[in-house]
């Protein structure tokens, strides 16, 4: 089965940038299948990585950046792949 772990955070206004290196700079204790980052509007950054694992295994994330990085606690979301019909 293979997991997408999604890890989204807003950066404090001026400070995108900075959110984006800090999060590409981040560094996981596995190596998953697949990694990609992206930014958005509003100082988003968004970052999705993928896994062959169980739904409900324990798998590495981004930690949270410090607060003088972000407006808001990370936002975290876990889907699992379903075949398409």
């Amino acid at each position: 089965m293979t997991v997408a772990l999604m890890w989204e955070a807003r950066a404090v206004e001026g400070r995108g940038a900075d959110l984006l290196a800090w999060a590409r700079a981040q560094r996981l204790a596995g190596e998953p299948l697949r990694r990609e980052t992206f930014r958005a509007p509003q100082d988003r950054v968004l970052v999705v990585t993928w896994w062959d694992a169980p739904y409900d295994a324990p798998l590495p994330e981004l930690p949270e950046p410090g607060s003088e990085l972000v407006t808001r606690a990370v936002h975290r979301w876990r889907f699992e792949s379903v075949a398409d019909d």
